[in-house]
């Protein structure tokens, strides 16, 4: 039996100081216990010799610092693990809140993790098609990698999660795949719409949902991710699945490592959050990856809202230093009714040449890619220079170029929420739009493959 102390000395906000304890160590789960017998959970943030202090997960109203008693749990937060977490949807710390039974655990897990050695880790260079033009054809994510989207408020990232939940599959291998999938600090709306498209389109059967509402405790958001991520370890490692990861919105969860470093007085670092932040971000993004000797693999997409549509903030800006590239939704473009409004110039993925070419996606990707890439950048400066100074200025060539930007945003990028285009598909449209400039302009691309496509579609 955990031993009760009746030492609590003085409580601020959320956290609480109790004093004259034994044996506590950091992370450590509490239990308070109030005078009526209503008990309230705690973790300790802070040891000082025999002083702890503890955050609240609930509310500290209506504790009597003289009648309540804490008693130490002896453990940190676990999730207990079982292939029965599959197609259920549980809160921010692991509860069943879908209805179902409880789960019997096979065991139960340190949310914490344990650090994958940087020696076991293997390269990642195998394709995942997502069925979304702009990222499977212009920045392919690749199994084991960690690729971030940049969003704005009010644009739609949640749709475009979703639409990535419900078709990313592996090419080829008949393979066990499986999505874990972490909302933090999302309103019940936002919650509502995943869990019922979710059940609409069946993509629950192969789905671990973790939801933290906004009005959750902030120490719970900082453990959602960590749950999803511990979920994962077990299916990837423990049961040979391959687990796409996709946690939204890690701009709450900023907020919330913000709350607590404030509520503990920490001297404040960039924009008032805690120095520490890349370290923490980094805790969570490095638990992606494949690992030598195990068949299983965790790629992540974490999602985040840039404050004013600023990746200059500390939060994209960290993202980006620890992560392998990013996608980026444009205001621009989702002004244009472009959906998903995914501007590819800045988007980036910095191992899709690992993941594309002959016997992974088609022999002509590569090539196709940069083409595009070029096509559409020189086809947006001509719209630019078109809007100065009027269609006159402009060469034939030049609205041939500004002729494919349009047509490229709307027939490559624009696809809809519904639409699973497979990477035959995406490589077709991109040579049907290809072929709308003269051959001669197409110099990033091998003579074979004009051969062989183009003109053809």
């Amino acid at each position: 039996m955990p031993k009760e102390y009746r030492t609590i000395q003085e409580v601020a906000g959320p956290l609480m100081l109790v004093q004259g304890v034994e044996g506590v160590t950091y992370n450590e789960l509490g239990e308070i216990e109030l005078a009526s017998g209503e008990t309230r959970r705690c973790r300790v943030l802070e040891i000082d010799g025999g002083n702890a202090v503890v955050q609240l997960f609930e509310s500290s109203a209506g504790i009597n610092l003289a009648d309540s008693k804490v008693r130490f749990l002896g453990r940190g937060i676990e999730l207990g693990v079982s292939e029965d977490i599959l197609s259920r949807v549980f809160d921010g710390m692991g509860r069943p809140i879908d209805d179902g039974p409880e789960i019997i655990p096979e065991r139960r897990v340190d949310i914490n993790g344990v650090p994958m050695n940087p020696a076991a880790r293997n390269y990642p260079n195998e394709f995942i098609q997502t069925g979304v033009s702009a990222i499977d054809g212009l920045n392919t994510l690749v199994r084991g990698q960690k690729l971030p989207i940049f969003s704005g408020s009010g644009l739609p990232h949640a749709n475009l999660a979703a639409q990535i939940a419900r078709q990313a599959k592996v090419l080829g291998k008949d393979e066990k795949f499986a999505v874990v999938f972490a909302a933090v600090g999302i309103t019940f709306e936002e919650s509502n719409f995943f869990i019922n498209d979710f059940r609409r389109t069946g993509a629950i059967d192969r789905t671990v949902l973790f939801i933290n509402l906004a009005n959750d405790p902030a120490v719970e958001r900082i453990a959602t991710p960590r749950m999803a991520l511990t979920a994962a370890e077990y299916l990837a490692f423990e049961k040979d699945m391959h687990v796409l990861v996709i946690i939204t919105d890690i701009t709450n969860y900023a907020d919330a490592l913000r709350e607590v470093s404030a509520a503990r007085k920490e001297v404040p670092g960039r924009r008032g959050y805690p120095g520490y932040m890349y370290t923490d971000l980094a805790t969570l993004y490095e638990r992606a990856g494949r690992q030598a000797g195990k068949k299983g693999s965790i790629t992540m997409i974490p999602i985040l809202t840039m404050p004013e549509d600023d990746k200059t903030h500390p939060i994209p800006d960290l993202t980006g230093y620890i992560t392998e590239g990013q996608i980026i939704l444009s205001r621009e473009l989702y002004r244009k009714n472009i959906t998903p409004p995914i501007d590819v110039l800045p988007s980036l993925s910095r191992l899709k040449d690992k993941g594309i070419g002959k016997g992974k996606t088609r022999a002509d990707h590569s090539n196709v890619l940069n083409q595009l890439f070029a096509a559409y950048a020189r086809g947006k400066d001509a719209k630019e220079l078109m809007t100065i100074l009027g269609e006159a200025a402009l060469t034939d060539i030049d609205k041939l170029y500004a002729k494919f930007a349009d047509r490229f945003e709307n027939e490559y990028v624009s696809q809809g929420y519904e639409t699973d285009r497979s990477i035959e598909d995406t490589l077709a449209i991109g040579w049907k739009l290809l072929s709308i400039l003269p051959r001669s302009e197409l110099k990033r691309i091998k003579d074979e493959f004009l051969d062989e496509y183009y003109g053809k579609y």
